[in-house]
């Protein structure tokens, strides 16, 4: 299913990748020679993202200019990118996101890590689909399949992996309910692990769509090493 309805993206971006190494911003870092964020931004677009809002820092901004001057869009649609500052804390950039956002008409909006630079475009449309058809929130997830262990003072105890996924980007949401979700967060002077979570403190039900193995995350060199295989592979058996 596809929606005719507008859809908006916001892409925190405002990380420095510390862990991942190197100089500059992480979703500037290069993969296959293109910088992470342009990945993104075009899978997001191919899935039917018509307006994107990107959280920097500010002294980034004209790194980020450059960087996406060239971002691959089809020719026959018109893809606004805006680059908005962020906040010290995710959650921050995000509301700060949502805010340039607020005045876009649109019903749907998705919420995407630049450091998950190959999520499927089929990923993105099974979010969007679901918010359309009546999901509050919505995450796209993946089966754990490591064993896992709670540890505790005692030693460890081991976790029933089969109620548990991992959870990923893009995560789509009723674009009012998520701002009213950040709002409340700020006053309360909540901290939460994702925006899923921001509408779970409104009482609100968070829907799970399959995700993919490929849209792991960059956080350490090695992750590199992995997308661009990846990449590789996708691109050789197009």
């Amino acid at each position: 299913m596809t929606t005719s309805e507008p859809v908006v993206a916001l892409v925190v971006a405002a990380g420095s990748g510390v862990r991942l190494g190197g100089e500059g911003p992480k979703a500037l870092r290069p993969l296959a020679g293109r910088p992470l964020i342009r990945h993104a931004i075009e899978a997001l677009v191919a899935g039917g993202v018509r307006r994107l809002v990107v959280t920097i820092r500010e002294q980034d901004r004209a790194l980020f200019t450059e960087a996406l001057a060239d971002v691959e869009i089809p020719a026959d649609v018109d893809v606004p990118v805006e680059l908005v500052a962020g906040g010290a804390e995710r959650q921050d950039s995000v509301r700060l996101g949502l805010a340039a956002l607020a005045d876009s008409g649109a019903r749907i909006v998705l919420v995407h890590d630049a450091a998950r630079p190959l999520v499927p475009v089929g990923v993105v449309r099974a979010v969007i689909d679901a918010v359309a058809a009546g999901a509050t929130a919505v995450v796209p997830g993946t089966a754990v399949v490591d064993s896992i262990r709670t540890v505790h003072d005692a030693g460890s105890t081991v976790v029933d992996r089969s109620t548990l996924v991992g959870v990923q980007t893009p995560q789509g949401f009723d674009l009012p309910t998520l701002i009213r979700g950040h709002d409340h967060v700020r006053e309360h002077g909540l901290a939460v692990t994702d925006d899923a979570a921001v509408c779970e403190l409104l009482g609100e039900p968070v829907t799970i769509v399959p995700g993919s193995r490929q849209s792991l995350k960059i956080t350490e060199p090695v992750d590199l090493v992995i997308a661009e295989a990846l990449l590789n592979a996708r691109e050789a058996g197009s």
